[in-house]
C-alpha cells in the first residue's frame, strides 16, 4: 500500500510596524487567477499495452525518440486511462493478460503520470461485447444465486486490490458492451429482471469498497436513439443502479454510414436525450476510427468531441479512444491511432485541439 505524506502549507505573515504617528506595511500583490483545471476528460483504453511490452514492441514520440506510450499519451493531451480486467484470463497474446493484477500494476502506472482511470470489467476470461458475453469458466455450473454472489465478490475483489495499492477509480463500467446483456445464458435480455440484479451487484460492491466511484452501463451504437432508450427504460424498469450511461461510437462499424458525418448529429442528440430522459451523465467509453484515414479520424474526434462538450450542466463526461497504441503491425487491428513505425498518427492530435 502507498503511503502519502500529506505537508502543511507555509503561512506567510506580514508585519505591520508602527513608529509614533506614522505607519508602514508591506502590501502583496493580488496573485493571478489559477489557470482553470481541465475537467473534460480525454481517455485511452491501452489493454493491450502490457503484451505489446512484452512483446518487444517499441514505441515513438513524433521526433522518433523511444518513449514510454504512457509519456506519449500524456503528451497528446490524454488525462485518463481504461482498463478492462478478465477473471482469470490465458497468457495468449490476442485474447490473453487482463488480469486483475495486471490491472492493477497498470492503474499504479496511470496515476504517477496523474491521469484518471476507468475499470471496465467483462465479466468473462476474455472478450465480452454484443457478439459474446461468456461466462468465466470458474463459474460454469453455478446457479443464478451463486452467479450474484459471484459477481460481488469478484468485482470487490478488484476494487480492494487497487484499493490496497492506493488506486480509487474514478469510474467503473459494470459490463461490456452490455446491449444483450451479460454472462449468458443468465444474464441475457431474454430475463431483463436477471440481468439487472447482476449489474446491481456489480454496482453495490463497486460502492460498498469505493463509494466516490461512478457505475457505467455501457451499450453500444451510441448514435442509435432507439436502441439506447429501449435498453435504458428496460433498465429503468427493472430497478438499474448506475451513475453514468457509456456508449460506443465506431462509424467504420455502421451498415451503410461508415462516414461519421452521416451519423455524428444522431449521435449528439443521443447523448441530448439519455441526459434528459434519465437524468444521468454521458461519456463516449469507447470511439475509434480508420488507422489509414487519419485526417478523417482527426475530424471525427474532434466532432465527437465537441458533441460531449455541448451536453448541458456538464453532465457530458468525455471521450476514449479504444486502443489507439494499437498499431496494426502488432495487432492487426485497423482502428488504431498508431502507425507501423510506433508513432502516434496525426488522429491523436485531436485531443490537443479543444
Amino acid at each position: 500500500m502507498k503511503t502519502y505524506v500529506l505537508t502543511l502549507p507555509l503561512l506567510l505573515f506580514f508585519v505591520v510596524i508602527s513608529s509614533g504617528c506614522s505607519k508602514s506595511s508591506t502590501v502583496t500583490p493580488t496573485p493571478p487567477p489559477e489557470p482553470p483545471i481541465e475537467t473534460f476528460i480525454k481517455g485511452a483504453d491501452i489493454g493491450w499495452l502490457p503484451q505489446m511490452e512484452a512483446s518487444g514492441f517499441k514505441f515513438y514520440n513524433n521526433l522518433g525518440v523511444e518513449q514510454d506510450c504512457f509519456q506519449i499519451l500524456k503528451d497528446h493531451g490524454i488525462n485518463a486511462i481504461r482498463l478492462r480486467t478478465w477473471v482469470n484470463p490465458s497468457n495468449d497474446k490476442a485474447s490473453g493478460h487482463c488480469s486483475k493484477l495486471e490491472t492493477v500494476a497498470m492503474a499504479m502506472r496511470a496515476q504517477k503520470m496523474g491521469m484518471k482511470v476507468m475499470i471496465d470489467f467483462h465479466y468473462s476470461d476474455s472478450w465480452a461485447d454484443p457478439g459474446q458475453q461468456r461466462k468465466p469458466a470458474a463459474w460454469v455450473g453455478h446457479d443464478f444465486a451463486t452467479l450474484l454472489e459471484d459477481v460481488y465478490a469478484y468485482t470487490a475483489e478488484v476494487m480492494s486490490l487497487l484499493k490496497t495499492n492506493g488506486i480509487v477509480p474514478d469510474w467503473v463500467q459494470v459490463g461490456n458492451e452490455i446491449s444483450n446483456g451479460l454472462i449468458y445464458p443468465e444474464g441475457s435480455i431474454n430475463s431483463w429482471n436477471q440481468l439487472i440484479q447482476l449489474t446491481n451487484k456489480g454496482y453495490e460492491a463497486v460502492k460498498a469498497v469505493s463509494p466516490t466511484s461512478k457505475v457505467i452501463l455501457h451499450v453500444d451504437k451510441g448514435n442509435d436513439n432507439g436502441r439506447f432508450r429501449w435498453w435504458f427504460d428496460n433498465a429503468q424498469s427493472n430497478g438499474a443502479k448506475y451513475d453514468v450511461i457509456g456508449l460506443s461510437y465506431y462509424p467504420y462499424w455502421l451498415d451503410g454510414k461508415p462516414d461519421y458525418t452521416l451519423s455524428i448529429d444522431d449521435l449528439g442528440n443521443n447523448l441530448l436525450d439519455m441526459v434528459s430522459r434519465y437524468g444521468k451523465e454521458v461519456m463516449v467509453v469507447e470511439v475509434g476510427g480508420e488507422d489509414s484515414k487519419a485526417q478523417n479520424t482527426f475530424d471525427m474526434i474532434v466532432a465527437v468531441q465537441k458533441k460531449v462538450r455541448a451536453v448541458p450542466q456538464n453532465k457530458g463526461l468525455g471521450v476514449f479512444y479504444w486502443e489507439p497504441e494499437g498499431a496494426k503491425s502488432w495487432s492487426g487491428y485497423s482502428l488504431s491511432a498508431w502507425g507501423d513505425d510506433g508513432k502516434p498518427t496525426m488522429a491523436m492530435k485531436a485531443f490537443l485541439s479543444n
